[in-house]
């Protein structure tokens, strides 16, 4: 499967978790040697302001980050429109889903989904979308983004319950019929990451109802990196979500 990935994703661009060093290394150590990586350019500043105001983005700037996270949104981009012909996974940083169209928290400063999918849904490369999120935390800023527009739906599976997680999961992706499915693919709700509560099983559980559910909707469907902290076992988590989209 192909996996969007850029050499400056290594780089520490921030004090913060999903910045640390050894992070991404960790992932590229697990994924099998003969992954197809794929490179990416930065969101334009015009793709950027499909979601987000001009004062955030000159926020973002003046943190001195801008081009690392405009790298993410390209990113981003770029693993949305590989997915509409087979399934693409984006190993970018910094994360996404906790930024909304003025603000933005939680290690995250533009919200990547929303960026990939509001250019996609511009250049009428699709018409309905659905977003996965199965980080451990709740994707605000997603949604703040996206619960406006009729043509885009999100879930976030919340349980304690890790048999219960999957069914809602299973239960969910049975409903829908779109053009595209995207999974914020957070992995810090791992039972050795900050959530305890999913197994690695699990992700390519996940995975694989994903691509079951998209071929059943002859629909794209991509994951982009959220969360997700344990260096141990990052890796081993988004392999196993990787391998069950690949199927």
């Amino acid at each position: 499967m192909k996996v969007v990935f850029d050499d400056l994703f290594y780089f520490v661009y921030s004090s913060d978790p999903a910045s640390s060093q050894g992070r991404m290394e960790s992932v590229i150590a697990a994924l099998p040697t003969d992954t197809d990586y794929i490179g990416t350019d930065s969101a334009s500043e015009e793709q950027l302001g499909l979601a987000h105001t001009p004062d955030h983005i000159n926020d973002v700037k003046s943190e001195g980050v801008f081009d690392i996270a405009a790298l993410a949104a390209g990113g981003a981009i770029q693993a949305a429109r590989t997915g509409l012909g087979e399934p693409c996974f984006g190993l970018i940083r910094p994360p996404g889903h906790h930024a909304s169209a003025g603000s933005a928290w939680g290690f995250c400063y533009f919200n990547n989904m929303a960026v990939s999918l509001l250019t996609l849904r511009s250049e009428c490369l699709i018409e309905t979308a659905y977003v996965l999120d199965i980080d451990l935390h709740y994707g605000d800023g997603t949604d703040n983004l996206l619960n406006s527009y009729d043509w885009v739906e999100t879930f976030n599976p919340e349980t304690n319950n890790r048999k219960q997680y999957i069914d809602y999961v299973k239960e969910a992706l049975s409903a829908i019929t779109v053009d595209i499915i995207g999974i914020s693919a957070g992995f810090d709700n791992h039972v050795d990451d900050w959530g305890g509560l999913l197994s690695t099983e699990d992700y390519f559980i996940i995975g694989k109802m994903v691509r079951e559910t998209s071929v059943a909707n002859n629909a794209g469907c991509f994951a982009l990196l959220e969360g997700g902290y344990n260096h141990k076992v990052l890796g081993q988590n988004v392999t196993a979500l990787i391998n069950g989209m690949s199927l």
